[in-house]
């Protein structure tokens, strides 16, 4: 590594291949800081990135470039052991501590931390995630910034009102020990990097004195490109995400369940493509479903993306904003989300998306989008220009940069 300021970055996860949301937003992030600053990376990894140690080391050996240390990143013990999953929960209920306090303990991780320590003095601590809380004490006295992805407990009470009464109870439960978490580290932060001014509104009303930073979700807008020789077929939507996340699960259930029927009856040719991974199980499901075929995950998702002629983000719980939309709005798809799918970012109905909460008024919209050439062209148009003035990782990587030196400097 050079002698450029170091960046030390605890991530939840290991973001190769940038495949998923949270997966890309930390792989761009992490390519943005490495053009100015050299980046030592301490990570998890998660069963549904990297299936065994095999697949951990190769994504890490694609992570690492010049100006990129990654340390071998560390299983959550928790995904690997039952027992150590109970042990977990109950642990969090018996100390009234965040269950995430004690799935992100591991003797691998602190092993590689202090390794990483004592090999790098950082001039500052970036943590990609308030689940790695529990790490703070272990970390020198720098500037240090933390990731909201989404704020973490107020996702969680979404969650809640989605769930069944003895899970409510125990989600909102957890809810409320994350939100002291927040309220507690979030004000001591250099810096709280939030998705958007919503986000951003949420932390300080949960932790005054929280200074925040909008640093977006992004684009790569060179990668992602309209391609006008991909035949589009005008009766094929697309959801992009895979189904182990909850917010993905949930989404998906609601539109095969109270959503796709109702487009099917309008327009029997329709189809339904889902690119993202998915249990056995859930693609059996799924598939039996008239018009619906289940991809998986794949290294690439432009042709599946360019080629339809609606891209649907029927997300109903979760936070931040959702590079699923994004990822559509470059490749110049019409898109039809919920509100929830859609906050923090910038939109208006019927110019650059169609928002819709109701089932019905939303299998409306998609039959709209698939039997109107100039409607979606015009929201494909309208999408890609929003993508390219406020959501191009260039732009945000400047920005980053910038508010990364003059925390440096002060």
């Amino acid at each position: 590594m050079s002698s450029r300021p170091t960046v030390l970055f605890l991530s939840h996860l290991l973001p190769y291949p940038p495949h998923a949301g949270a997966a890309s937003r930390t792989y761009n992030v992490l390519r943005q800081l490495s053009l100015e600053f050299d980046v030592a990376v301490v990570m998890f990894s998660r069963l549904s990135h990297q299936r065994d140690a095999a697949a951990r080391e190769h994504s890490r050996a694609a992570l690492e470039q010049p100006s990129i240390k990654a340390w071998p990143a560390a299983p959550i013990p928790s995904e690997h052991s039952r027992a150590r999953r109970v042990w977990d929960h109950l642990r969090s209920v018996v100390t009234s501590r965040s269950y995430l306090h004690f799935q992100y303990h591991s003797g691998d991780f602190r092993a590689r931390l202090r390794d990483a320590l004592s090999r790098a003095q950082p001039a500052l601590i970036h943590i990609d995630s308030i689940d790695l809380h529990g790490w703070m004490n272990e970390l020198p006295d720098r500037p240090t910034t933390c990731t909201h992805h989404d704020i973490e407990s107020h996702a969680l009470q979404r969650r809640a009102e989605r769930s069944s009464a003895p899970v409510r109870w125990y989600i909102r439960h957890q809810a409320s020990l994350v939100e002291r978490v927040e309220r507690t580290l979030c004000p001591s932060f250099a810096a709280n990097l939030v998705m958007s001014p919503l986000d951003a509104e949420r932390l300080v009303a949960i932790a005054p004195g929280s200074r925040t930073v909008v640093v977006p979700n992004g684009v790569d807008v060179q990668y992602f490109q309209p391609d006008p020789d991909l035949a589009l077929d005008p009766e094929r939507v697309v959801f992009i995400g895979s189904t182990f996340s909850h917010a993905n699960s949930d989404a998906v259930e609601f539109l095969l369940a109270d959503i796709w029927p109702h487009v099917r009856r309008r327009r029997p040719s329709a189809t339904l493509m889902l690119v993202g991974g998915t249990s056995a199980d859930e693609r059996r499901r799924f598939e039996a479903i008239p018009g619906v075929r289940c991809v998986g995950r794949v290294d690439d998702i432009r042709p599946y993306v360019g080629a339809a002629a609606c891209s649907v983000a029927p997300i109903r719980v979760g936070g931040g904003t959702r590079i699923k939309i994004l990822d559509s709005w470059a490749l110049g798809r019409a898109v039809v989300s919920t509100t929830v799918g859609c906050e923090g970012l910038q939109h208006q109905d019927r110019h650059n998306l169609l928002v819709r909460d109701d089932p019905p008024a939303f299998a409306d919209a998609i039959v709209e989008v698939l039997r109107d050439e100039r409607l979606r062209t015009c929201l494909g148009v309208r999408g890609r220009r929003t993508v390219d003035q406020h959501y191009s990782w260039d732009g945000v990587g400047r920005h980053l940069r910038h508010t990364y030196r003059s925390l440096i400097a002060s």
